[in-house]
């Protein structure tokens, strides 16, 4: 007898409900600092940067994990796997972020804040890939985008033992490459060959809904 496939938005849900909980992780790991005024704010300023720079790299990979489970047309068992590495991966974000803050920006400390980032990248793609090989709607992102952002993560590592701001710079790069809405190709004129570049967000938008 055959089983159901699980549907793509239990899986969504449950997802969402993680990465949630490590957003909130996150927000409480910020401490008042011991001192008063503006040498206060100083003094707390590079956590609260990390914390920003950790919280935009979290929810890029919210957003595209969106786009990517709308793609999903079964859920199946390496689904299910991958996943869950993705959100293991992106559960030591609160870890080594906190690392940075009782330890400082040190050399060691900020590699391996660079490392860390590289495993949410490897296994996103993973996901990617098993979500691709079962799905005929355009993807939301392509090879391209993520390698590049895999070699950005890789050049932190080394980086780090020289110019640790340098090598946050370089996650911050990754940031901005996927702060854009991913964009989808869709046929002009019933010519597949000639698709036209949107945004994934007005895929699947009605013709009434989008603006000529």
């Amino acid at each position: 007898m055959s089983r159901k496939n699980l549907s793509p938005a239990r899986l969504e849900a449950f997802s969402d409900g993680v990465i949630a909980v490590i957003i909130t992780i996150m927000v409480l790991e910020l401490k008042v600092p011991a001192l008063d005024g503006m040498a206060g704010v100083r003094a707390v300023l590079p956590t609260v940067f990390l914390y920003l720079l950790t919280f935009v790299q979290v929810g890029i990979y919210w957003v595209n994990h969106h786009y990517l489970l709308d793609e999903v047309e079964k859920v199946g068992h390496g689904i299910l796997w991958a996943n869950l590495i993705f959100l293991f991966s992106l559960s030591l974000f609160p870890f080594v972020t906190d690392w940075i803050g009782i330890k400082g920006l040190t050399h060691f400390s900020t590699a391996l804040y660079a490392a860390v980032s590289i495993l949410p990248g490897l296994s996103y793609m993973v996901l990617w890939m098993l979500v691709r090989a079962q799905s005929a709607v355009p993807p939301h992102a392509r090879w391209g985008k993520q390698l590049w952002s895999l070699g950005l993560y890789l050049s932190a590592i080394p980086v780090a033992f020289y110019r640790p701001l340098a090598s946050l710079a370089l996650i911050a790069i990754v940031g901005v490459i996927w702060l854009l809405p991913p964009r989808v190709e869709r046929p002009s004129g019933g010519d597949a060959d000639n698709a036209e570049p949107i945004h994934a967000a007005t895929a699947n938008s009605t013709p009434e809904n989008r603006v000529n």
